[in-house]
């Protein structure tokens, strides 16, 4: 079935009939929840075994112990999702987050917690998240008319941005502070204050997502079975653009990334504390949201392959920047920039795979998607903290940089369709 012609979005004004549906509004405000309270989870997180261990091979390993589960849960996921209310499996993923994050704080505060704790909630953390992605994906078609949908992926664009840029910044305000339960180490009544911060968002975002009322899917999905759950897998590995677009982020941000650095970088190298690491954990968000309005206003229409792997390069020289740096400012720069070049990279990357993909394989399909994007992501952090117990962090992050380079060059050759791709929706004709 050939996809529907994209529209450009309007200026806007056009967003405010979504704006009064009750509906997207809810899923607005949980997407907004629940991404600021995983951010701020997520600093508190590195920093307080950064604090308990000092080590950087065990930062890598909280990245290692989300990204397994969310692996081997993957395809089970997009069928979970395309086969029962959508909606449910995502108040469940919501309320096992927050049961995670209440468990960070009352653990914390009593002094109970250390290495072993954060590892083993960081496993029930990446199987949550293994549902979170495709299951908020596919919901979001539910809940608008279809004409809608590009802005109401662009306006749940703005709120993820935003709240990948707050919930950083809040969450290392509040672990600088330190004081808010009065009892024990300043630093571990900062954890636990971020960690109930985090555990209320959750709280939130959930009450949100339990009162929408979707539309029921109208693509029965058959009983699980080995074709079924890799269908997803099948369509991507058969459609070599989108494989193509979904590995290059893939090796491009497992090599180039430096999230799981940032600790070290922050008190060893940039000599700032908790709330500089949530500034520099804000700064990519920062600059791929000044980016993503940029493109609602100017849209890339031509040359997009081109520009898919130019920007995936811009984002490898900025990790170059990055790791070369001994001034905050120049640090947070080359972040902001290199945020900016991924949201080129993300806006593709989505687009493609939303135009391409029949709405009975959407969770199925986004959890493959989200398997790229968690391994980018998680595994990424298990390889920089490996890489930086052989190199020194600054030598992890510049070897990075370097390999995502030559990433983009490999790719331009394994992929000469996706290079040579020119408009994002092709020309009937053409399909």
């Amino acid at each position: 079935m050939s996809p529907p012609p994209a529209t450009a979005p309007e200026p806007a004004a056009a967003a405010l009939p979504l704006l009064q549906q009750p509906g997207f509004r809810r899923f607005w405000l949980s997407r907004l929840s629940s991404t600021a309270a995983g951010q701020m989870l997520m600093v508190a997180l590195g920093w307080q075994m950064y604090d308990l261990t000092g080590s950087a091979w065990d930062l890598g390993l909280v990245g290692l112990a989300q990204f397994v589960p969310a692996l081997l849960l993957a395809l089970p996921a997009g069928h979970v999702v395309d086969r029962y209310p959508r909606q449910r499996v995502l108040a469940a993923v919501l309320l096992a987050q927050a049961v995670v994050a209440a468990l960070l704080a009352l653990a914390t505060a009593h002094g109970a917690l250390g290495r072993s704790g954060v590892l083993a909630l960081s496993v029930v953390l990446g199987a949550a998240r293994a549902f979170q992605m495709p299951a908020s994906q596919a919901l979001l078609p539910l809940l608008v008319d279809l004409a809608l949908l590009p802005r109401a992926l662009a306006l749940s664009s703005v709120a993820l941005q935003g709240a990948i840029i707050a919930g950083p910044a809040l969450g290392g305000a509040l672990y600088a502070t330190g004081g808010w339960l009065q009892a024990g180490h300043a630093a571990t009544a900062g954890a636990a204050a971020v960690y109930a911060v985090s555990a209320l968002g959750f709280a939130v975002a959930l009450w949100a997502v339990w009162g929408l009322r979707p539309r029921r899917s109208t693509h029965p999905v058959e009983p699980p079975t080995l074709a079924s759950l890799s269908a997803g897998l099948g369509f991507v590995w058969r459609h070599k653009v989108v494989l193509g677009a979904v590995s290059l982020d893939l090796f491009a941000v497992l090599l180039g990334g430096a999230t799981a650095l940032l600790p070290i970088f922050a008190r060893d190298i940039l000599a700032t504390g908790p709330e500089g690491l949530g500034l520099l954990r804000a700064a990519p968000a920062a600059g791929a949201l000044l980016m993503s309005l940029w493109l609602a206003r100017r849209p890339i229409e031509r040359h997009t392959g081109r520009w898919l792997l130019g920007s995936v390069a811009v984002f490898g020289v900025t990790m170059i920047v990055f790791g070369l740096s001994a001034s905050f400012w120049l640090s947070l720069l080359a972040l902001a920039v290199s945020g900016a070049a991924d949201m080129v990279s993300v806006v593709i990357r989505q687009t493609l795979v939303q135009l391409e993909t029949p709405d009975a394989m959407r969770g199925r399909v986004s959890a493959v998607n989200g398997l790229f994007i968690g391994a980018s992501n998680q595994l990424g952090e298990f390889e920089s903290g490996a890489t930086a117990a052989w190199l020194g962090p600054v030598g992890s992050v510049l070897l990075g940089g370097v390999g995502t380079m030559l990433v983009v060059l490999t790719w331009t050759r394994l992929f000469p369709a996706l290079a040579r791709r020119d408009r994002l929706v092709r020309p009937a004709s053409e399909h």
